[in-house]
C-alpha cells in the first residue's frame, strides 16, 4: 500500500514498529544461521567433547540469540540510532541517512558483531565440518567400506548455497552502512538506498526453501506439519544431512555393520 501511495502514510508509530521488527526479526535469522554452523561444528568434529544437540542446549542457544539480537534492535529505540523512512520513503528500517557520531558507533558495532562475526563462524564451522566429512569417507574406504560421496557434494552444495544467499541479502546491506560511516559527505540515491534493504527483508525466506528442496528428512518433516500429519513419508530415509552420530560411532558402524541394524531411522539429523 505504501509503495502505491509513494509515501509511507501509516504514521511514525507504524514505521518505528516496521522498522523494528524488520531489525530485529532479521537479525534472528542472520544469528541462528551462526549457531546452527557452531551446533554442527560440535557435533561432527569435536565427538571427543560429548556435544549432544539436547533440547535444553537447543532452547539456551536459541535464548541467547533472541536476546542478543533483542539488545541491538531496542537500542535505537532507546536513542543509540534511530527508526525512520528509508531510500524511497515507502518503508522505514534504521536511520542509515542520519549523520552523527552516535549512530556512526552503532553502525560500527552493528557491522562488526551482527555481520562480520557471524560470517566468520558460517564460513570456520562449515569449512571444518565439510573437511570431517571427506576425512572420514577416507577413513571408511581405508577400512573397506563405502564412502557417502553423493552424501558429500550434496552437503558442498546446500553449503554454498546457503552461504550464497546469505552474502546476497546482507553484503548490500552492510556495504550501505560501511559507506555511511567511512564517507558521511557522500550523498546515496534513494533507490539505491533502498534496495540492499529489500535484499535484507527477504533474507528469511532462502534458507527454508534450500532445506527443503536439498534435504528429504526436513522435507518430509515439514510436509508432514503443513499437512497436519496426513502427509506419510514414503521411501528410505535419506541422510543428506549431517548426521548427529560422530565420527566415532560411524567408525565404528563401518567396522560392525551388523551392529546398528534397523536402528536407521532413529538417527537424528542436523540439515545441511
Amino acid at each position: 500500500m505504501t509503495n502505491y501511495r509513494g509515501y509511507f502514510f501509516l504514521g511514525d508509530g507504524v514505521c518505528i514498529f516496521q522498522g523494528f521488527a524488520v531489525n530485529y526479526f532479521g537479525l534472528v535469522s542472520l544469528c541462528t544461521l551462526a549457531l546452527l554452523a557452531y551446533e554442527r561444528y560440535n557435533v561432527v568434529c569435536r565427538p571427543q567433547a560429548g556435544f549432544k544437540l539436547t533440547m535444553r542446549r537447543s532452547r539456551l542457544g536459541l535464548l541467547f540469540v533472541w536476546s542478543f539480537c533483542l539488545f541491538w534492535a531496542v537500542a535505537p529505540l532507546l536513542g543509540w540510532s534511530s527508526y525512520g523512512p528509508e531510500g524511497v520513503q515507502t518503508s522505514c528500517s534504521l536511520g542509515w541517512e542520519e549523520r552523527s557520531w552516535s549512530n556512526y558507533s552503532y553502525l560500527i558495532l552493528y557491522t562488526l558483531l551482527c555481520f562480520i562475526g557471524p560470517v566468520i563462524v558460517i564460513i570456520y564451522c562449515y569449512t571444518k565440518v565439510l573437511g570431517s566429512m571427506r576425512k572420514l569417507n577416507r577413513s571408511v574406504e581405508l577400512q573397506g567400506g563405502r564412502a557417502s560421496v553423493e552424501e558429500n557434494e550434496r552437503a558442498v552444495r546446500t553449503v554454498f548455497f546457503m552461504i550464497s544467499a546469505f552474502f546476497v541479502c546482507w553484503l548490500p546491506y552492510t556495504a550501505l552502512s560501511v559507506v555511511v560511516v567511512a564517507a558521511p559527505g557522500v550523498r546515496i540515491p534513494p533507490l539505491v538506498a533502498t534496495m540492499p534493504m529489500y535484499f535484507a527483508k527477504t533474507s528469511p525466506i532462502y534458507n527454508p526453501l534450500i532445506y527443503f528442496l536439498s534435504n528429504k528428512q526436513f522435507r518430509d518433516a515439514a510436509l508432514e506439519v503443513l499437512s497436519c500429519g496426513r502427509y506419510i513419508p514414503r521411501g528410505p530415509v535419506s541422510s543428506s544431512g549431517l548426521a548427529m552420530t560422530t565420527p566415532v560411532n560411524r567408525r565404528n558402524a563401518a567396522e560392525h555393520p551388523g551392529r546398528g541394524a534397523g536402528k536407521g531411522t532413529l538417527n537424528r539429523v542436523l540439515p545441511l
